[in-house]
């Protein structure tokens, strides 16, 4: 049976041009973007292609993009035995780890990938990063998937989605996984390192869950941060979650004010989720003294996780109305292997 695998592009520069009258970037269908790669067609595989219209800088996109994609993923999830998303690197990270999340019972790759120039440039990685993602995304042992997650490649590597940052704007290698190995590495052969890869247990049916709840803010701690700052921020209308990007492993300035507001905003019911400014490393509440408060008063250790595991980990949880206890317990734990267990 002949191999299936669906692109679907959303925009992001892997499909840009030069506008003339400005310099600037700007999307391209997708019909152009395939003349591009007229060696996809080596492989011998199907393959099918849909296009958001309109097409989006990755800077544009939001949850309910998130919905669209899904339910891309959803109503095609029979006809393919692989997924490949073209996307904007700038929120590349949310977005696979927002459908990390949102996927019940994956078993088939989804394999996020874009470039750091337009595929029409003689010296882009595009082509080189789409046609790996299509042979990764097709990849099979025993007629199953060699990685049934949802990952990033970028630059020869494969990542899991929600482990991985962007982590440069210039260089070819824009995204790295400071805290998860990878899960493939692409030279003269692709190497899988499938010890790493998740292979889900469950057995049910492929489902998306699309319930998630943006009333969450990502609060980074720096020197001078000031307490009207904080009360501001606590006292959003509607606000259910913080993100607490802390220094090291997770550690925050000792005044009186700051534990004072953290404690009344979890008094009121805000989740407050404590992860590292770090690119690697985890959160550690009371290895050091400058952490001891935030776990006397109920902030919860995100370990290792990304920013964008975080947050979106927690736009999905909240999305579920789950009691208060059940969103801490569950985001402390393990759920989609965004944190190391």
């Amino acid at each position: 049976m002949q191999t299936s695998i669906l692109i679907i592009y959303t925009g992001g520069t892997i499909g840009m041009v030069q506008r003339p009258e400005d310099g600037s970037l700007s999307p391209v269908n997708f019909d152009e973007l395939l003349k591009e790669v007229p060696m996809l067609n080596k492989f011998g595989f199907l393959i099918d292609s849909v296009s958001f219209d309109p097409v989006l800088d990755s800077s544009n996109i939001t949850p309910e993009i998130w919905y669209d994609l899904a339910g891309v993923i959803e109503k095609n999830y029979q006809k393919y035995d692989g997924f490949v998303v073209l996307h904007g690197t700038d929120t590349m990270a949310y977005s696979a780890s927002a459908l990390s999340f949102m996927f019940e019972n994956l078993d088939k790759p989804v394999v996020f990938t874009g470039s750091q120039l337009p595929i029409g440039t003689l010296r882009t990685d595009g082509k080189e990063n789409l046609i790996t993602a299509v042979e990764i995304a097709a990849a099979k042992i025993n007629g199953k998937a060699i990685v049934p997650e949802v990952c990033i490649y970028f630059d020869s590597k494969l990542y899991r989605g929600n482990r991985t940052s962007k982590v440069d704007s210039q260089q070819f290698r824009a995204f790295d996984s400071k805290n998860y190995p990878p899960l493939a590495r692409a030279g003269v052969e692709i190497s899988y390192n499938t010890e790493y890869v998740n292979y889900t247990t469950n057995k049910g049916v492929f489902s998306v869950n699309y319930k998630l709840n943006t009333n969450v803010v990502l609060l980074k701690i720096f020197p001078g941060i000031r307490e009207s700052v904080l009360e501001s921020i606590i006292g959003i209308e509607g606000l259910q979650g913080i993100v607490l990007e802390s220094y090291g492993s997770g550690n925050v300035p000792q005044l009186e004010w700051f534990t004072r507001l953290i404690k009344k905003a979890v008094d009121k019911g805000i989740v407050v989720l404590n992860i590292s400014q770090c690119a690697g490393g985890k959160v550690e509440q009371g290895r050091y003294e400058t952490s001891v408060d935030m776990k006397k008063i109920g902030v919860i250790s995100g370990f290792d996780m990304t920013s964008e595991a975080a947050i979106t980990k927690m736009m999905f949880l909240l999305g579920h109305e789950l009691q208060l206890s059940e969103v801490g317990r569950y985001l402390s734990q393990n759920l989609k292997g965004e944190i190391t267990a």
